[in-house]
Order: C-alpha cells, then sequence, then structure tokens
C-alpha cells in the first residue's frame, strides 16, 4: 500500500502587489492554520517517509511547519515542477516516487492540487488552503498508482474545524 497526501499551501498574503506570486508568504491566518492542520496530522500518527513541495515561498512555508509538527526528521524535497503543475506533470512526479517511501506528502498549489484530485478520486470540491487529502494506493509501487486504485481515506481542513468549535 502507498499513501499520499495531497496538502494545498496555507494561506498566503496579497497585501504587497509587487511582490511576484512565487514569492508571497503566509498570511497571519495561514500562520495559524498550518500548525494547527499538523496538529491534526500529527494527532492520527502520521509521519510521512517523504515530503515534497513547491519552492514557491508560501507552499515551502506550509511544509516546514507541517513537518515539524509531524515531527518529519528527514529534509524536505523541493520539486520546481510543482509550481503550475499540470495534471500530467503531478502524476509524473507521483509515478517517479521511490518505492522505498510509502507515505508521502506533497505541497502544493491550485489549479494542479484539485485537478489531481479530481482525476485520482474524484473530488469535486475546490480544495481549500491548508487541506490535507489522504489517499491510499492499492500498489507496492508509485509507477502502480492510478486512478483504479486509489480510495479517498479522509479530508481535512481548518474550517471544518471551526464549524465544530462553535
Amino acid at each position: 500500500m502507498k499513501k499520499l497526501f495531497i496538502i494545498r499551501h496555507a494561506k498566503s498574503d496579497w497585501s504587497n502587489p509587487s511582490l511576484d506570486d512565487y514569492d508571497r508568504p503566509l498570511s497571519k491566518r495561514g500562520k495559524k492554520n498550518a500548525p494547527f492542520m499538523g496538529k491534526i496530522i500529527a494527532k492520527k500518527d502520521i509521519v510521512p517517509d517523504l515530503i515534497i513541495s513547491s519552492p514557491a515561498y508560501r507552499a515551502r512555508e506550509t511544509a516546514k511547519i507541517i513537518a515539524e509538527k509531524v515531527s518529519y526528521q528527514e529534509e524536505i524535497l523541493y520539486n520546481e515542477y510543482i509550481y503550475e503543475a499540470s495534471l500530467k506533470t503531478l502524476l509524473e512526479i507521483i509515478n517517479f516516487i521511490d518505492d522505498e517511501y510509502d507515505d508521502v506528502f506533497i505541497f502544493g498549489h491550485n489549479p494542479g492540487l484539485n485537478m489531481l484530485a479530481f482525476y485520482l478520486i474524484d473530488f469535486n470540491e475546490n480544495l481549500p488552503t491548508c487541506a490535507v487529502l489522504e489517499i491510499e494506493f492499492d500498489c507496492e509501487s508509485w509507477r502502480e498508482a492510478t486512478k483504479s486504485n486509489a480510495k479517498l481515506i479522509s479530508y481535512e481542513y481548518p474550517k471544518k474545524f471551526k464549524q465544530l468549535e462553535k
């Protein structure tokens, strides 16, 4: 079995219009939501074998914060192709993950992550910022990870928990 955790970066700060999209930092809300979602993942006793992230600033920061909360001790792999990735590119990245890794977190952006989730599990919602989709593949190799053996295990996002608190 292989597990992929599709994680959209936390909310970014749009207050500086001169910043390139790639360099946008996390907003105040993003800085709260990333550690919150990291704790949600940690409560499930999930520690990834590998974290792959877009190198865009907001994705890097989200990945670092969540990695710390889940006690991930390895190096985060930054893949430039995740930024503005097409569905085809994301599928190639997944299919070329080394098979020594069973549980993998991938941090990225919409619309690419939305397309990936829709393709793999017919996920028909907009993936909100800092959302975590846990998908299990009934296979032993990432090269065999496809729509036909993918199953949604969990879907968590910050506002889901905010509603429960009210």
